[in-house]
């Protein structure tokens, strides 16, 4: 076998790393922790220890696999941009006066009459971080000693490590003028001042002997303009000024750099991550880019956001080609850990052919260190990896002949409705609901009851009967909860559902769900994303017995609650050999049966959620209508197969919507639900000004927190909704599912919210009619 050698310019001091590592634990340890100590079971030294544990745990484990430089700070205890805003002290006024946790977690969570920050997705992910509020009156200073405290802890073990923090570009650029800002204010006016205390921060750090410091700019590897790309030049230049630093990584990740790289390389900064996986033309980048000769450039050569196994012969030639255009090269992930499971050796129950496929934190972390090995060895130190590689590449996904050709038998027609006004005629006529419709996104609290009943069905304990028994109880509970409640349409609360997603992953043909596959969507909030591995396909129906159940129950509508396909791709871990839009018209087509088969047993309502429509938006935006159009596409490919009377529902989560506005009205769904709390209805002007003409449901409160709002505070967020948008086009609902409150929280919240509802009626209704 021949064997290519590589002439040695790794950096010795980064070679082999990761940009990041998940941080809630192997098996949910954060989240238990957290929950415990929020529900005030344990304190905060319970809590402590939990996290200096994991934090150990991630250190050790890292240096132990072979990584050459480890990354630090990368723990938190709910996010890492709540984290910086902390540290620096950018904490509202609304928050002062709280301990250092009792600040940081009432700006995460909220607490009984303190609203929490708002909380949106990181970039084109499913994590979401709480976006700092800023105003002219931001005074940032060092109030933490985290980064520098964390260093010392690992040092203690023997591990040296690179502190990580989002760099000031991208802090700024996510964070929001607070409400009381003054017009014009703009976050990046902030810079000057940022700058100071990163400089700080910077010295400290080199006086406790830190080499390295990694600064995340994520933010750069969308469209900026001039003036943020000169802001970028000058705040690095100058950090690179001090008399006094460790050396500086910029990691850019999720996308290419484009004019951010000419401009970083410019600057003082010693090495430059990069994302070599998302983007194909980011090679040809820095290839070209010749100043990169004086620099360290760590290459993202391992996909940190998919669990597929890295094709590592491809990969140690890219790095090969890097060779002669660096001064020095590192290998890592394109990206944090974060974005994936820990080990796939805990998962014992996965289909063999597909395991093989497969790699998670810990075997990219070995991915990692033996691409590094073969830039230093030469690739027959390898060889038994890079075999063992390609074979595991060279098996194939599920094939169904029927699938492709339903695709190739589409048309046009196939995701064509009526026009609006003659479809919203004919609901009129068969719903006649009022005004202010009010009504809820879906899920309600999954009780102990519930779980423990889901849990007996997995390990026998129970038998499906029993399940079903189970379940149908719980249905009607949740009906008549609601008919009591006053709620004009009705949902029968998904107890048997574990996730939006998953549910039907593990119902559809081309899926495959992991046991312990936990990755952080935010704060304690886990998900097990699928993996679509194969041709996607309904076998029977899912939906159709719980929710035509409910509806026997009541003479008010019940929705049908379904997730959509794009929905269904953001949230899993999907197949990489053929286009998404191909991929999302097959889950579209196995949705579609079960919306026509909803349909046939008499449900005059289904909602189809697209949480994740924003989520998917490429970062730059030469590719953003691409997945517009197929994104859309599929979402009604999914609906359009209804009746003028039957009412089609979704729903979008937690995002900046302003950039899908036109895809949004495109999606043609006869009513619209939307986060709108947090952002205290922004988006409704937004849809407003774009001519949206269909009905709309913004949340009117935040169940993201355990705060319960009082009839006024809903009245008052209804009030702005009514400013936006008439009052027979808006729905009343929350902004998000119920399944992570209890009901102690949710009960008096959904009672305020139906009396702020009747009220506002009465406001909206013409002189004569009140």
């Amino acid at each position: 076998m021949a064997t290519t050698q590589h002439s040695s310019a790794l950096n010795p001091d980064i070679g082999a790393t990761v940009l990041g590592y998940p941080r809630i634990g192997p098996r949910r340890e954060l989240k238990k922790a957290l929950e415990s100590y929020w529900s005030g079971h344990t304190g905060t030294d319970e809590l402590e220890a939990t996290a200096a544990a994991l934090r150990r745990s991630t250190w050790e484990t890292l240096y132990a696999n072979g990584l050459d430089s480890v990354p630090g700070n990368t723990f938190s205890f709910y996010d890492q941009v709540l984290d910086t805003a902390q540290l620096f002290d950018a904490v509202p006024e609304r928050y002062r006066g709280l301990s250092t946790l009792g600040s940081y977690f009432a700006m995460a969570r909220g607490r009984p009459g303190l609203s929490p920050l708002e909380l949106t997705k990181w970039f084109d992910t499913n994590y979401h971080y709480l976006v700092p509020e800023l105003s002219p009156d931001t005074r940032f200073r060092l109030a933490t000693a985290k980064p520098l405290a964390e260093y010392r802890e690992a040092r203690e073990l023997g591990i040296t490590t690179r502190p990580v923090l989002p760099g000031p570009l991208t802090f700024l650029l996510l964070a929001k003028p607070a409400a009381d800002s003054p017009a014009g204010f703009r976050t990046l006016d902030l810079l000057d001042g940022l700058l100071d205390v990163y400089a700080e921060l910077l010295e400290l750090l080199a006086a406790e002997g830190v080499a390295w410091v990694q600064f995340d700019e994520p933010a750069f590897v969308a469209d900026r303009t001039p003036e943020e790309l000169r802001a970028l030049g000058s705040a690095y230049t100058r950090l690179c000024a001090l008399p006094s630093r460790p050396s500086l990584l910029v990691a850019g990740y999720f996308g290419r750099l484009g004019d951010a790289l000419g401009v970083l390389a410019g600057t003082g900064v010693e090495g430059l991550a990069v994302d070599l996986v998302s983007d194909e033309r980011a090679l040809a980048e820095l290839t070209a880019e010749r100043r990169l000769r004086d620099k360290t450039v760590v290459a993202g050569l391992v996909d940190g956001r998919n669990v597929w196994r890295t094709d590592l012969r491809a990969a140690v030639r890219t790095a090969a080609c890097l060779l002669g255009s660096v001064r020095d090269l590192g290998v890592s992930t394109s990206c944090s850990l974060l974005h994936v499971p820990y080990d796939l050796d805990a998962e014992r129950g996965l289909d063999p052919v597909v395991r093989q496929r497969l790699a998670f934190a810990a075997q990219k972390v070995t991915e990692v260190v033996t691409i590094a090995r073969a830039l230093r060895e030469g690739t027959g130190a390898v060889a038994g990896e890079l075999a063992r590689a390609d074979q595991a590449r060279g098996l194939a996904g599920r094939r169904d002949d029927q699938v492709r050709a339903r695709l190739s038998a589409l048309r046009p027609e196939h995701r064509r409705r009526p026009g609006y006004a003659r479809r919203a005629a004919a609901q009129r006529d068969r719903l006649r609901l009022p005004a202010l419709t009010t009504t809820t996104i879906g899920s309600f609290p999954q009780t102990s009851e519930v779980r423990a009943a889901r849990a007996g069905l997995r390990a026998g304990r129970i038998d499906e009967a029993g399940y079903t028994a189970a379940m149908r109880a719980e249905i009607e509970r949740v009906v008549r909860l609601q008919e009591d409640i006053g709620l004009d349409v009705l949902v029968h609360g998904e107890p048997e559902r574990n996730d939006m997603v998953q549910y039907f992953a593990e119902r559809l043909d081309g899926f495959a769900a992991t046991e312990h596959g936990w990755v952080q969507s935010y704060g304690s909030r886990c998900v097990r994303p699928p993996i679509l591995h194969g041709d996607v396909s309904r076998a029977r129906p899912i939906t159709v017995g719980w929710s035509t159940y409910a509806q026997s129950l009541t003479d008010r509508p019940v929705k049908a609650m379904l997730t959509g396909p794009v929905t269904m791709l953001a949230w899993s871990f999907v197949r990489t050999d053929q286009p998404l839009a191909e991929t999302a018209d097959q889950v579209a087509l196995a949705l579609r049966d079960e919306v026509a088969d909803l349909e046939r047993a008499g449900l005059r309502i289904v909602q189809v959620d697209e949480p994740a429509l924003r989520e998917l938006l490429p970062p730059r935006q030469e590719r953003q209508q691409e997945y517009v159009d197929w994104g859309v596409a599929a979402f009604r490919l999914a609906t359009a197969g209804v009746a003028d009377a039957t009412q089609i529902h979704t729903h979008l989560c937690y995002s900046e919507f302003g950039d899908v506005i036109a895809a949004i009205d495109a999606l043609d769904a006869d009513v619209t639900s939307l986060e709108a709390a947090r952002s205290t209805m922004e988006v409704l002007h937004d849809l407003a000004a774009a001519g949206f003409s269909r009905a709309v449901g913004p949340g009117v409160y935040d169940i993201h927190s355990p705060r319960v709002p009082d009839r006024d505070e809903i009245r008052a967020a209804l009030a702005a909704a009514v400013a936006a948008l008439p009052a027979e086009r808006l729905w009343v609902n929350p902004d998000c599912g119920l399944k992570t409150r209890r009901y102690p929280e949710i009960e008096p919240a959904l009672r305020a919210l139906v009396e702020a509802a009747h009220a506002a009626r009465q406001d909206s209704a013409p002189p004569s009619l009140r």
